[in-house]
């Protein structure tokens, strides 16, 4: 296997890993079920001790 092979495939499969794992984590975040927990989180910052 040379470089320029393994240079290829590392930047192909990359972008393919990069591409899915992004998907996944927008949907993640996207879902419906998540919006309370979401929500709560973005007020942490506004409660005052």
């Amino acid at each position: 296997m040379t470089y320029e092979s393994l240079s290829v495939f590392a930047q192909t499969w990359g972008l393919v890993y990069l591409v899915v794992l992004f998907a996944g984590v927008l949907v993640y975040a996207l879902r419906p079920s998540a919006k309370k927990k979401f929500e709560e989180a973005g007020r942490i910052p506004l409660i005052e001790d």
